[in-house]
């Protein structure tokens, strides 16, 4: 969101937690949400998705349409989530306690901890990577002490602005978006003639449930990711800020960019098998084995300032998540623990992991299937209310909101175990138990052609949703006809 605060105000480390944003705090228009958004998401790891989308054994043109749908229609569920923001002025795992109660909304509190935690983690990860492919390749190391000062480098970015808190955060995304947007326009420019078309073209189609695969690890690898966090930004909007253009530019931001890079990945990746392959082990640093010599420093700027964008908004998202979980710490601090788990996770894939593509696409799918449950769960108590949050009773178990209500944990729960059973993550040997239901429900099993269909996801999300737009619309009817009770403490 666009800084407008008085030009020379120096920064200062953010002291909103769980707490209600004010009005006298809150700025902007639905416009300024299109620079976190996009400055999130115009990492070069865009590219990679199409090398990763045609790992599902399909065509370019279902790529691409696995991509796009995949893409938009994940970023708009954020769009959705995002108008709780303005209506709530808390972050999105405080708004969650209206469908969950407030103690009860402790268990999607720590899976989107969790989530977010994996996410940056992953982020720091190719970014370390993909640093120290550059200096190999300029002869300049890449060993491990290259990688070592690449982890704290980029860790030490990042913590910074979980620190800092929401003002370094938007004017860190505002440069992050001017520099990487143009550095990844000139890397298209000087790669382009890497591309042939007769044997991207070529690429054989796969089957319906390959294309299906494909768009929901889409989903999950963007939209899906950020669902847990799309209202911590709007929350800072004015209250008669426009809902469709809340919707809009988060959409918008969220998506531009990855769309754009996933047909340029797909043209590259279905261009050489070598590159398609490579991406694999190193989604970043693959990218730079077909770029001229001069220009592989501008291009680890690029990589790591992406990423760096990303985890940066994580980092942020998780402190708020672990506050929601329970640990009574001030929010920078909460930060902070995530940014000690985030450096403990990095050195494990920097230096011990073998595999990251299965392991990563395990992970997605894996986190993708509660998180979907959530997400269904929280649009449909969003589209059942017809007045704003009572602020108040967020944070009051015996408000009209509730401590832990059965409905929507069992619904969580019940959705979880449907959608476990119908993904597979073979490539990742500790998830080999999921899938269970792929046989009993005639599906073919864990081998059969609806094995890599992902549609464990889908059905979390639909059963979420459908779930409480049906059993929970009386409930939501009674909240919302309550009379107000004495403010509460925020906790």
């Amino acid at each position: 969101m666009a800084d407008t605060r008085e030009p020379g105000r120096q920064l200062q480390v953010e002291t909103h937690g769980l707490d209600v944003i004010g009005d006298a705090e809150r700025k902007g228009t639905p416009r300024t949400l299109f620079w976190p958004w996009f400055g999130a998401n115009v990492s070069v790891l865009g590219l990679s998705y199409g090398a990763f989308a045609l790992g599902f054994g399909i065509s370019f043109w279902q790529a691409l349409a696995a991509g796009v749908i995949g893409i938009i229609a994940s970023f708009l569920l954020c769009g959705f989530i995002a108008v709780a923001g303005k209506r709530g002025s808390a972050p999105t795992m405080v708004l969650s306690r209206a469908a969950y109660g407030v103690r009860g909304n402790r268990l999607p509190s720590v899976v989107s901890w969790v989530l977010t935690v994996g996410w940056e983690t992953v982020l720091i990860a190719l970014a370390t990577m993909a640093t120290a492919t550059v200096f190999t390749r300029l002869g300049w190391g890449g060993g491990t002490e290259t990688k070592v000062v690449a982890l704290v480098v980029v860790c030490a970015l990042t913590v910074a602005g979980g620190v800092m808190g929401f003002d370094l955060i938007m004017r860190l995304q505002t440069v992050i978006t001017v520099v990487t947007g143009v550095l990844t326009v000139v890397y298209v420019v000087l790669v382009a003639d890497h591309i042939h078309w007769a044997t991207v073209s070529a690429i054989p189609s796969g089957s319906a449930q390959e294309f299906i695969g494909a768009l929901v690890f889409m989903m999950t690898g963007f939209g899906l990711g950020w669902v847990n966090a799309a209202a911590d930004y709007s929350r800072y909007l004015p209250r008669t800020s426009a809902g469709r253009g809340v919707i809009g530019w988060t959409t918008f931001g969220g998506s531009v960019a990855p769309l754009l890079l996933l047909v340029f990945g797909l043209l590259l990746a279905g261009s050489s098998a070598t590159l398609n392959k490579a991406v694999a082990a190193d989604p970043i640093g693959a990218l730079t084995t077909i770029l001229p010599t001069w220009f592989l420093v501008p291009f680890a700027v690029v990589a790591v300032l992406g990423l760096v964008g990303g985890a940066v908004l994580d980092i942020y998202s998780s402190g708020l998540a672990l506050l929601s979980a329970g640990l009574p710490v001030p929010r920078y601090l909460a930060a902070l623990v995530d940014g000690v788990l985030m450096i403990a996770g990095s050195i494990y894939i920097v230096f011990f992991a073998d595999d990251f593509l299965g392991q990563f696409m395990g992970f997605l799918t894996t986190l993708g299937v509660p998180i979907a449950a959530w997400c269904g769960i929280m649009l449909a108590d969003l589209a059942l209310r017809r007045r704003d949050y009572d602020e108040a009773d967020l944070y009051r178990p015996v408000g009209r909101y509730g401590d832990v209500p059965p409905l929507p944990l069992l619904l969580t729960l019940a959705a979880t175990a449907l959608g476990w059973g119908l993904v597979t993550n073979t490539a990742a040997s500790w998830l080999t138990w999921q899938g269970y239901l792929l046989g009993p429900l005639g599906l073919g099993g864990k081998s059969g052609a609806w094995a890599y269909a992902n549609l464990g996801v889908l059905a979390a999300l639909a059963l979420g949703f459908l779930g409480t737009l049906v059993l929970a619309r009386g409930r939501v009817h009674a909240q919302e006809t309550e009379t107000s009770g004495a403010p509460a403490t925020l906790a």
